[in-house]
């Protein structure tokens, strides 16, 4: 018997726009799909139920890999039913697993099996924050999140900002979220006048909001972002 498939499935961003828009292209294979390895199984079963994938809730089996569970994870128990020909759904809470999500060390361990791994599409914050900032695409870098200490990530906001000029390179990163208008307020003390912020809100969502401006421009707006899901990117030309 052949082997089945780690699916990796991305989950819409927000939380107020319509689930199935999102998975149309792939109701046929989530109806086919009835075991999954999830960040939160509340939140999964939610998405899949708004899927309207045709499958009865408890028919489904869900592996928890939250973050105190991805240590003591069995892989081998884990990927049984894949060793027995059955296709298992990989997924996050939002976004693409394994981008800026767990899914790296679940999917490392697939390929050290020879199991089929296949993305479906989907949104990725990281990717639609790039696209619509205006900032160079070509070259680009996601860094995470910056420095918790003041001192270090001034200096590594002065890093990325030498790089981004340097390189011709748009600087990606993310904080947590009721910590977004401090990085903000850090990034226009930091940067130089003319270096280019772009600061992407609640992306998908109906309150969405993306602006790209220069620091000085920044300086003479107001804009709360405490709580919201935000991408920042930070790029010098």
């Amino acid at each position: 018997m052949s082997f089945g498939t780690l699916y990796l499935i991305p989950v819409p961003l927000s939380t107020d726009v319509e689930k199935k828009s999102y998975t149309a292209f792939h109701l046929e294979l989530l109806g086919e799909i009835k075991e999954y390895v999830v960040e939160n199984e509340k939140i999964s079963r939610k998405f899949l139920k708004d899927a309207n994938i045709g499958i009865v809730q408890n028919d489904l089996i869900f592996h928890d890999y939250g973050k105190h569970k991805r240590e003591s994870i069995d892989y081998n128990s884990l990927f049984k039913s894949i060793f027995n020909g059955q296709d298992i759904g990989l997924m996050s809470d939002a976004g693409c697993p394994g981008v800026a999500d767990p899914g790296m060390d679940l999917v490392e361990e697939a390929h050290k099996r020879n199991i089929k791994v296949v993305p479906l599409v989907g949104p990725s914050s990281i990717l639609l924050a790039l696209m619509a900032s205006g900032f160079s695409g070509q070259k680009f870098t996601f860094h995470g999140y910056l420095p918790i200490d003041k001192s270090t990530r001034v200096k590594k906001i002065k890093e990325l900002e030498i790089q981004s000029l340097k390189e011709d390179q748009t600087q990606i990163f993310i904080e947590t979220p009721f910590r977004n208008n401090q990085l903000l307020d850090q990034l226009l003390q930091s940067c130089k006048p003319q270096t280019k912020i772009c600061v992407a809100c609640n992306l998908t969502g109906k309150d969405e909001y993306i602006s790209s401006k220069t620091v000085l421009e920044w300086k003479k707006e107001k804009v709360d972002l405490h709580k919201k899901p935000t991408i920042f990117l930070l790029y010098v030309k």
